[in-house]
């Protein structure tokens, strides 16, 4: 995992997704899903909210859904 990668509250996570262009798309319970286009494939990621930190096995998760690199998810912070 990149050095620079860290542990994210939801609300970092969510706005990582919105910058990169991902929209909502529909919660159930404390599951918020988000859809957006990367490399042309669409690409649905669920962020649980109201989470104040992620565990890096749970964020590095969420950057798989989202088919970005963690250089890319990085660079977003």
């Amino acid at each position: 995992m990149n050095q620079r990668l860290k542990s994210l509250s939801s609300k970092e996570v969510e706005d990582i997704l919105r910058k990169r262009g991902f929209t909502f798309l529909r919660q159930k319970g404390s599951h918020r899903q988000y859809v957006g286009f990367v490399g042309g494939r669409k690409q649905q990621v669920t962020v649980i909210a109201g989470q104040k930190r992620f565990a890096l096995g749970t964020l590095k998760s969420m950057i798989d859904q989202s088919g970005l690199s963690e250089q890319e998810w990085a660079d977003s912070l």
